[in-house]
């Protein structure tokens, strides 16, 4: 097939004048279209189909199986929003976007898609007025338990996607917040609810002489990153402790690094915080890292996960202040907050003397 220059036929939405009020709330309330688009095409692998070079929707479908004529609205819908551009021919291209769909993509953001778009999302949104009203979870009159309980025991393919999204999140991000921190005069550094333990792998191989923990549920850290496990590179400089920071703090260091864990509930955050503050020696660090509403450049993003949150477990993101207030009625000395990347933000802090 003979290689065409990608010219859209219409300019992508945001290069054009913004259209009148009444245009654009029809927009958002169609907003569901969007994001029901964004995944069915992760979920057809188009992306992963369409190579650098222009394709007709024909030959797209017979990749992915589908008719032609529904892929091509499907990807005529998504081009006017910058997902895919359609050419003067009638092909289409990939953009920037429409690369982070494709699972081969360093910034691949295929399974974050497919986590925020997954089935109880369209239950649970809809309810959003009784959230509201409550300030409390809806999933336990949705569906009789606990939004992880629900994931465990009926949505174990939500679970699945669930992991794997987070795991792309703590991956994309773990070398951000090593290349931030200044470990000047710290021997030892814990990852306090790490996870698999991306962060920490990521400041050990920054840092050659700092001896790391990794602190999460017994079930995570048994499925820990490679890296700080039995025959990884840097498992003689780790320990792996399974525990809930909630209950204690079985961990003493010069540095502690929270991060995305205190957007739970109230009480789970000032429980984490506390445990810390009582276990941490003077002078210890806390580097408390989250993302925030209150941050212009990805507000539509934070406020959007915010309410996510309230919806499935009635927890919340924080604005500065708030993260900063949970901080210092711990106990905590803050500092500096200096942004991680376009929506990350650190929170430096010590445990007085």
């Amino acid at each position: 097939m003979t290689t065409v220059s990608p010219r859209p036929v219409q300019p992508v939405v945001d290069d054009v004048a913004a259209p009148p009020p009444a245009m654009r709330l029809r927009e958002l309330v169609f907003g569901a279209a969007v994001s029901a688009a964004v995944r069915a095409a992760a979920r057809l692998g188009v992306a992963d189909a369409l190579d650098e070079t222009p394709t007709t929707a024909e030959a797209l479908a017979v990749k992915v199986t589908t008719e032609p004529q529904p892929l091509r609205r499907l990807l005529h819908a998504l081009s006017c929003y910058g997902i895919f551009v359609e050419t003067e021919d009638g092909t289409f291209a990939h953009t920037p976007m429409s690369r982070m769909l494709r699972e081969d993509d360093p910034n691949s953001l295929r399974y974050i898609s497919l986590w925020c778009t997954e089935p109880w999302t369209w239950d649970a949104w809809p309810r959003l007025d009784q959230a509201v009203r409550s300030g409390e979870s809806v999933f336990q009159d949705l569906y009789g338990k606990g939004f992880f309980e629900y994931l465990h025991d009926d949505a174990r393919e939500s679970a699945h996607v669930f992991n794997r999204a987070m795991t792309t999140s703590s991956v994309q991000s773990a070398q951000d917040v090593a290349d931030l921190l200044d470990l000047k005069g710290v021997r030892t550094v814990a990852d306090i609810g790490g996870g698999q333990g991306h962060v920490l792998a990521s400041l050990l191989e920054k840092h050659p002489t700092v001896k790391g923990t990794l602190l999460d549920l017994p079930g995570v850290v048994a499925k820990a990153d490679p890296r700080l496990r039995d025959g990884g590179h840097l498992a003689g400089r780790v320990t792996i402790v399974a525990g809930d920071c909630r209950r204690e703090m079985p961990v003493d260091v010069d540095l502690y690094v929270i991060k995305n864990i205190l957007e739970w509930d109230d009480e789970s955050t000032r429980s984490t915080l506390r445990n810390v503050v009582e276990a941490a020696r003077p002078g210890a660090r806390v580097v408390v890292i989250e993302n925030l509403v209150d941050d212009t450049p990805s507000m539509k993003f934070t406020t959007a996960m915010d309410l996510l949150l309230l919806l499935n477990v009635g927890g919340a993101k924080h604005t500065q202040k708030s993260m900063t207030d949970r901080m210092t009625q711990a106990g905590l000395v803050v500092g500096e907050v200096r942004p991680v990347n376009a929506y990350l933000h650190a929170f430096e802090s010590v445990v007085p003397g």
